[in-house]
């Protein structure tokens, strides 16, 4: 049964997978973002294709932006969203047509690159700042690209919503942003004919669906010591994509 749900995988890299889904749900919760960005590049060592995984983890997204959404809309920035919405689709649009029609190695190292950079933020305890409004459109523009291409753009748009919007607002609208981004891509996916792995995503639900609660349970924990949080984290994915990258080239 699993082997047709996830065909020419190991139950090794069946239950990584699982275990992968799991963290993902539980950081996108607990953080509010990031799911993918430090969920994909660990996938890519269990299976080198952006194309199989995004889809998945588009799903996932879509499910439980929904969730969390279904009684806090009043508590979302509509206008500044609305606002920010213009310089950020188009270019995820663009990234979205990338995806699918670049080269995978391009991509993969354009996923492990970017994931790099996040990591030696968060290691050196910095942050991506903006006093300036051409550098807010630029965070917003490359972050929407960046989403399309990975959904791993969060940080970059992140890095101007917590300027622009109330802390209490915050975590909601970026799960509006979020659910608006992947169900673009998902209707992009769909109408390239890119196969949406139905039955993997729905598969693999359940653990994500731990995760997500976990994350939930401990938000307000991981903002405390988010600073210990993510040096730990970009540690790790420093490691991760130094690696992976060494082998691509190798």
């Amino acid at each position: 049964m699993l082997e047709e749900i996830f065909p020419g995988f190991s139950l090794m890299q069946i239950a990584i997978s699982g275990l992968l889904f799991m963290w993902a749900g539980f950081v996108r919760s607990g953080l509010g973002f990031g799911g993918a960005a430090l969920g994909l590049p660990f996938m890519l060592l269990v299976y080198d294709q952006p194309l199989y995984w995004l889809p998945i983890i588009g799903t996932h997204l879509l499910f439980f932006s929904a969730l969390t959404l279904r009684t806090r809309l009043n508590h979302v920035d509509w206008a500044y969203l609305k606002s920010s919405l213009y310089y950020i689709i188009p270019p995820a649009l663009i990234g979205v047509f990338g995806l699918v029609s670049l080269p995978n190695l391009w991509i993969v190292t354009f996923i492990y690159a970017i994931t790099m950079f996040y990591a030696l933020i968060w290691l050196l305890n910095k942050a991506i700042h903006s006093e300036s409004v051409w550098i807010d459109k630029f965070l917003l523009v490359f972050g929407g690209y960046v989403a399309g291409t990975s959904l791993t753009g969060a940080p970059l748009m992140v890095a101007v919503y917590v300027r622009k919007i109330a802390r209490s607002q915050l975590r909601n609208t970026l799960f509006v942003l979020w659910f608006i981004l992947v169900a673009i891509k998902m209707t992009a996916f769909s109408a390239l004919d890119v196969d949406l792995q139905t039955l993997a995503a729905l598969a693999l639900l359940p653990v994500a669906g731990v995760g997500h609660y976990i994350g939930l349970k401990t938000h307000d924990m991981i903002l405390q010591k988010d600073v210990l949080f993510k040096r730990v984290i970009g540690g790790m994915l420093l490691v991760v994509s130094g690696l992976a990258l060494w082998n691509l080239y190798d």
